[in-house]
């Protein structure tokens, strides 16, 4: 396991110095659209505190990541019509984990449909208009 680096770009989003698409939000944890999809309305979920992966994470803030994924499942489910939501969460390089500050994806479809992560940035006035859809479907 690797030391938390406060530059990593979740911590810079967190901080409010990148953008993103924020789809929910509260006191433990941030939810924004990936702007590298692997499809379209794939949510991220990064809790607001220092943890690496998820043995580093504090449990309040465990379940605060699952709470917010309850909500925002419900929302891609009615707001793209995608019944299947792959939840996937890397621990460490060798898992495939390429930011190290602990997050969730939530992405719709089915596991073999989706597309290389990171492969190509989605467009952001597209990003934008789905964030307001899946913020509407949470409130």
């Amino acid at each position: 396991m690797s030391a938390y680096d406060s530059n990593n770009i979740f911590a810079k989003i967190l901080r409010g110095e990148i953008p993103n698409h924020t789809v929910y939000e509260d006191e433990k944890v941030l939810a924004f659209l990936d702007v590298m999809p692997q499809a379209r309305g794939h949510v991220l979920i990064v809790p607001k505190t220092q943890a690496v992966e998820l043995s580093d994470l504090p449990l309040e803030y465990a379940q605060a990541v699952f709470a917010s994924a309850k909500k925002i499942i419900a929302a891609q489910r009615k707001v793209l019509q995608r019944h299947g939501i792959v939840q996937m969460q890397l621990n460490g390089q060798e898992a495939g984990q390429s930011v190290f500050h602990y997050h969730m994806h939530l992405i719709p479809g089915h596991l073999h449909e989706l597309e290389e992560h990171e492969d190509k940035m989605a467009d952001h006035a597209e990003l934008a208009a789905l964030a307001a859809q899946l913020r509407e479907a949470i409130a």
